[in-house]
């Protein structure tokens, strides 16, 4: 990858060279969004940045170049898909012309069940070739996978439904169905692949209880899952 090169430069020409700089085009997981509760027949977040895996990726790239700090933006929205995200991208990311542009979508869009695998693709599509016109390196990430089962989902009137409906989702192939679409969306787009899904899925396949692995039970991962995303980026980074 040419950021390598990018941070090698940095560590050769500290003062006469920009710090290299991280864009990051997410949902509530890129966020930095944890647990989830119920507080006056409203769905509360816990919003926790600082372990998430963009700054837990900066951390890792500053122990391995630490004359090279990297800068990073976070342009991560609870709730967020890739139609939004690809709005968010023209207007807050591509101005910022980023070295390099790490996005993770999936999550949020699966829920618009076959009517959103078009947008999604389609945003998907844009993102990936407006960034490689404005000479920006992408990786996209799969996301995790979401909930199997629903014991450890709140019982409150408004997080209980989610359980069975996360569940069957990732059970009966539809989550399965947007990760391969961003799969062939990247081949198509010439876009490195970081598939943390597959990690995911093959833990899921011998036996782990990926669930447990999720703070909130349904979607987003523990903080000590993120480290999995920012080591498989940081593998992806030397390895493309």
């Amino acid at each position: 990858m040419r950021f390598t090169e990018i941070l090698n430069q940095k560590t050769k020409d500290n003062q006469g060279t920009r710090s290299p700089f991280i864009a990051f085009l997410g949902d509530s997981v890129t966020q930095g969004v944890f647990e989830v509760y119920e507080k006056n027949n409203e769905m509360k977040c816990v919003f926790d940045s600082m372990y998430g895996y963009p700054e837990k990726l900066r951390q890792l790239l500053a122990m391995l170049w630490p004359n090279a700090p990297v800068s990073i933006f976070n342009a991560g929205v609870d709730g967020s898909g890739a139609p939004k995200g690809w709005e968010r991208f023209q207007r807050d990311v591509l101005p910022l012309k980023p070295d390099l542009l790490i996005v993770c979508f999936g999550l949020n869009d699966v829920h618009y069940l076959n009517e959103g695998l078009a947008k999604y693709k389609e945003a998907l599509h844009n993102i990936f070739s407006a960034a490689k016109q404005a000479d920006i390196e992408v990786i996209f990430m799969t996301p995790n996978m979401m909930n199997t089962h629903s014991d450890y989902v709140g019982e409150g009137p408004i997080l209980a439904p989610h359980g069975p409906m996360f569940a069957q989702r990732q059970l009966n192939g539809e989550f399965d169905a947007y990760i391969d679409a961003a799969r062939q969306v990247c081949k198509e787009e010439d876009v490195i692949l970081c598939d943390c899904y597959a990690i995911w899925k093959n833990m899921y396949e011998k036996g782990v209880d990926t669930t447990a692995l999720l703070c909130n039970g349904l979607n987003h991962p523990t903080r000590k899952m993120h480290e999995l995303f920012a080591w498989q980026l940081v593998h992806t980074i030397l390895n493309n």
